[in-house]
């Protein structure tokens, strides 16, 4: 409903602010009300709703029209002191010094956000104050740009690039996904601000000077081109009291930009452009898209319409465009970028294959084409779209907040449109744009001439063929390799001298103190006493006979219930890497009556998707031993029981006579991971550093990690070859499947409570019986590699990701807590400065991995090598021998705290809850280490450094460039190499 803007509502209005409307999204339960500052017009949004954990974020629309990354660097360096807090690291000194359950800033193609959340009242007035101060009064100092924008220093004479997002961005750029959505934009996008990379081209960095860095600031971040956001249970009064007083009243009204739509092409595009990689087997490493400019997003119909039509084509591997794509025959699997992208000012529209040749170029447009003709020379079935109506539902319905607070995935779903000048209510509350397309719908040929006008005759289109090039990466080195040689050859002694000062300039600020009073913070004293712990029911039903636990949880979901089957699984089933390969085939491939296709169709019309995955923990108190669980799970509308049966079909009745699909399901998987790796590189590292401190670390070692990949690439190419290979592949995926559904077992059912009996009866119905053919074949045993020596496995990359590890504790042990701390003590007094701001690195630190019974080391997309090993060690010197303040230990402790206390999503912490039971990770067991966190003191982080790092030797890990070979056997790294 829309509220009318009354007298009296107006009175509680802000006399600074004019409220525009209130409109109350039923489905969600939040009131939106929408206010404009009368001196500046800067938009405020409020989504009020009943929820603790309150939400800010301010954006500006930002357009920069070149590649050299100001809109990013400005992200960067507006964080780095302002007016009111003149320290040199507000940003990061902030996380410390709160209670935050979120705290990060953003850049994207046309807009910057700066966003936070807490649970606290009086973190969220201290964040504010920062962030408000950080966006309107930035100081923006020459040091802080060189530091994280671009700067050239002299080394040996010589001049060499650094800067924390010049690196960030070569660690991007490295990404083959990223190059090509990059690229792919440059040709979509002939004039608009989206041709631009705005995160910064490593090749056009070097060409940003202060000045744009200031000027961009001075047109862009100004309140009449800003959008203000909030969620929670604080008043929109208040939060405008603060906005009028912070920052809003000392300016007058300023430009607003505005988005402009793209000059259309008359014909369509061919492209091939290139992307690096260090193999010399280029075969089926090309990319072929075609991407597709639409109107305009604010068009909600049309929005709509298009989201329908990218599910009639693509929803599922039985939809007619993703069919044709995943089993074209001449691709491994589909593209990274697929769909409609409603998140500029234009939609977009995209499909494509990877895994590929060039020469099939052709052949990909014709086959896409081809599909696009046949679905829209008839009406598109009335199933299909209820099915995908139920999608839309569902997932306007779930309360997300698992990962990104649910109060900040709300606002960053409309701020594109807010950006736009467009309505984000139309966003949050879809029941009016469904109402208008079901009227549209009531013309049988509508989505069909969707399909006609937007996709088939849109002469606004590129085809892009990316195509890998072995010696790109080199050439691009030489490049940069031979600007700074004529940079140098042109300096002059002053100029140099300028360097070598700015240079010191640099490291005399990065190392004075920051004067930590000028910044607010919470304390010790403003933790919450006990730490707050989702309470289930256990119940028992009778499943093949047996008594049977179920863990019923009763949670506001929003109409929605989540059912999960529990399986125990058997030690040597978890150490097989086969058992990984069974989790993509459940709901992937036909089950029972059903082949592949129709399992597809009917998920996509019932439920949230099927899936199967594992919970693995070591053991609370032995490393040795890993705890082990199996989970099969759905998601499903109340008014739609039929998830629960198709979830037990999929589980129970699985096929493994579906080869090509099997075979197809396994190169997706390989062509994925393949693309994901360069993004992962330090959790890689970690991994293999960790790799011998505990059973479960050398598990996903050898079943998750890089040599993993490795043994898929070579299983997925026999397999298409060796009809024996294949038959021996399904023999053990199917003697795993028996094991399993022999396996103990336990239910979890996550519902509102008067939804509850209904469905524990049906879930009763559902899994009374289970049907086990007979399989006394024994497990192939797979003998688990052990190394010892320091590993570096080369990548396709521009940057490297290093790790030290040491072997540490069971997570019951006292000490846990201790190293949990130091983790957080040394990262950020010691490794943060060192590693990102003096080193270059875009990030780096330290954690205890209570899993792995390791402490490790990290950084993230780093210029050095040896150098940042030479930083861990150091940050132990540091500890032992340099003056430790109380308040730097309580800033650790504080953000431990604020992380276990982060709140989930209602049926998260549920989920999360039911887990930990499973592997006994008990309230009393988690209140406790919350205890013991809360006690620690500085004699302990010395005792445990000096205990667990500084009296053992590392294994030392890098996920690197190819290029480093040589010098990575300098240091007396083995090397691996991912195919």
């Amino acid at each position: 409903m829309t509220v009318d803007v009354t007298e009296t509502i107006s009175q509680t209005v802000h006399p600074a602010f004019q409220l525009v409307r209130q409109h109350h999204v039923e489905a969600l339960d939040i009131l939106v009300s929408e206010y404009k500052h009368k001196v500046t017009g800067a938009v405020h949004y409020h989504l009020a709703a009943n929820h603790d954990e309150n939400v800010f974020l301010v954006a500006f629309r930002t357009q920069p029209m070149d590649s050299k990354g100001e809109a990013h660097i400005l992200e960067h360096t507006a964080l780095c002191g302002s007016e009111k807090f003149p320290v040199r690291d507000p940003f990061f000194l902030m996380i410390r010094r709160s209670l935050n359950t979120f705290m990060n800033a953003f850049t994207a193609a046309d807009w910057t956000a700066y966003p936070f959340a807490t649970q606290n009242k009086k973190d969220f007035q201290n964040l504010l104050e920062v962030y408000m101060d950080a966006a309107f009064a930035a100081n923006l100092n020459p040091l802080d740009f060189a530091q994280e924008g671009i700067r050239i220093e002299l080394e040996n004479g010589e001049p060499v690039y650094k800067s924390v997002v010049f690196n960030e961005m070569k660690g991007a750029m490295s990404s083959p996904s990223d190059q090509l959505y990059h690229q792919l934009a440059h040709h979509l996008f002939p004039e608009t601000t989206y041709h631009y990379n705005s995160g910064g081209d490593p090749k056009d960095i070097p060409d940003l000077s202060y000045e744009e860095l200031v000027n961009f600031y001075k047109s862009h971040y100004h309140p009449s081109n800003a959008v203000f956001m909030t969620f929670g249970n604080e008043s929109a009064y208040n939060l405008q009291e603060q906005f009028e007083t912070l920052a809003l009243s000392k300016f007058q009204q300023g430009e607003t930009l505005y988005s402009k739509a793209e000059r259309r092409l008359t014909a369509p595009v061919t492209v091939t452009e290139s992307y690096a990689v260090d193999a010399e087997d280029l075969k089926d490493k090309t990319y072929h898209i075609i991407s597709w400019l639409l109107p305009e997003a604010s068009d909600i119909k049309l929005r709509l319409g298009m989201r329908l039509v990218e599910g009639i084509l693509l929803e599922d591997s039985a939809s007619p465009l993703r069919h044709y794509l995943e089993t074209c025959g001449y691709a491994q699997s589909t593209g990274p970028i697929m769909g409609v992208d409603d998140s500029n000012f234009e939609m977009t529209f995209y499909c494509g294959v990877q895994g590929s040749n060039p020469e099939h170029a052709e052949e990909f447009k014709a086959g896409v084409f081809k599909v696009l003709e046949q679905v829209a020379s008839a009406p598109v079935d009335a199933q299909m779209v209820e099915a995908i109506l139920h999608q839309i539902e569902l997932h306007q319905r779930e309360i997300n907040g698992d990962g990104t607070p649910y109060g900040l995935s709300l606002i960053l779903n409309g701020l594109g449109s807010a950006i736009h000048h467009s309505d984000p209510v139309h966003v949050w509350d879809v029941d009016t744009a469904i109402e208008q397309v079901k009227e549209e719908l009531k013309d049988p040929m509508w989505l069909s001439n969707l399909i006609k006008t937007h996709l088939i005759d849109n002469q606004h289109r590129v085809q892009m063929t990316l195509v890998p090039d072995a010696e790109k990466s080199a050439k691009e080195a030489e490049a940069e390799k031979a600007r700074l040689a004529a940079i140098g050859a042109q300096l002059t002694d002053e100029q140099k001298a300028e360097i070598v000062a700015q240079t010191e300039a640099l490291k005399v600020r990065q190392d004075t103190p920051d004067d930590l009073n000028l910044l607010p913070k919470v304390g010790l004293e403003d933790v919450p006493a006990e730490l707050q712990i989702v309470q289930g029911q256990l119940r028992e039903i009778i499943s093949n006979g047996l008594d049977t636990p179920l863990n019923l949880y009763h949670a506001g979901t929003n109409g929605i219930y989540y059912q999960q089957v529990l399986v125990q699984i058997p030690q040597d089933i978890v150490q097989s890497p086969y058992f990984n390969l069974l989790s993509i085939l459940v709901g992937e491939v036909g089950a029972g009556e059903y082949d592949y296709l129709e399992l597809q169709q009917l998920q996509t019309a019932v439920s949230g998707g099927l899936g199967m995955g594992a919970s693995l923990r070591s053991k609370l108190d032995d490393k040795n031993q890993i705890t082990a669980w199996l989970t099969l799970t759905t998601k499903s509308l109340v008014n739609n029981l039929d998830a629960i049966r198709l979830l037990k079909v999929a589980f129970e009745q699985l096929r493994f006579d579906e080869k090509d699909r099997i075979i197809e399901l396994l190169q997706q998987r390989k062509t994925r991971w393949q693309s994901r790796v360069s993004g992962a590189g330090h959790s890689y590292a970690m991994q293999v550093a960790g790799r011998n401190h505990s059973a479960l670390a050398l598990r996903d070692y050898n079943n998750t990690g890089l040599g993993a990949l490795n043994w898929l690439t070579e299983l997925t190419a026999k397999i298409e070859q060796d009809e024996t290979a294949y038959d021996a592949l399904i023999a053990e995926l199917q003697l795993i499947h028996h094991r399993i559904l022999k396996a103990p077992k336990q239910f979890l059912l996550v519902c509102e409570e008067h939804q509850s009996e209904r469905l524990v009866e049906e879930v009763q119905t559902i899994w009374d019986k289970l049907s086990i053919e007979p399989n006394d074949r024994e497990l192939t045993q797979v003998q688990a590699t052990v190394t010892e020596n320091d590993e570096a496995w080369l990548i396709q990359a521009n940057v490297q990701f290093c790790s030290a590890a040491y072997p540490a504790v069971e997570v019951s042990h006292p000490d846990a807590a201790p190293l949990m701390v130091l983790a957080a003590y040394l990262r950020n007094g010691f490794l943060h400065s060192a590693i990102r701001e003096k080193g270059g690195a875009y990030g780096g630190g330290a954690s205890y991995d209570g899993n792995a019974c390791s402490f490790r080391f990290y950084s993230y997309r780093d210029p050095r090598l040896a150098e940042t090993f030479q930083d861990f060690d150091a940050s132990i010197e540091w500890l032992l021998n340099a003056p430790q303040q109380e308040h730097q230990l309580e800033e650790a402790i504080l953000g431990l705290i604020a992380s276990m206390d982060k709140p989930g999503s209602p049926a998260g912490e549920a989920i999360t809850a039911c887990y930990s039971l499973l592997h006994k990770r008990t309230p009393a067991y988690r209140k406790l280490l919350r205890t013991r966190l809360l006690a620690v003191n500085l004699d302990d982080l010395k005792r445990v450094a000096t205990t667990y790092i500084q009296s053992q030797k590392p294994t030392k890990a890098v996920v690197a460039p190819v290029a480093k070979r040589d010098i990575l056997m300098e240091l007396g790294f083995d090397i691996k190499q991912v195919n």
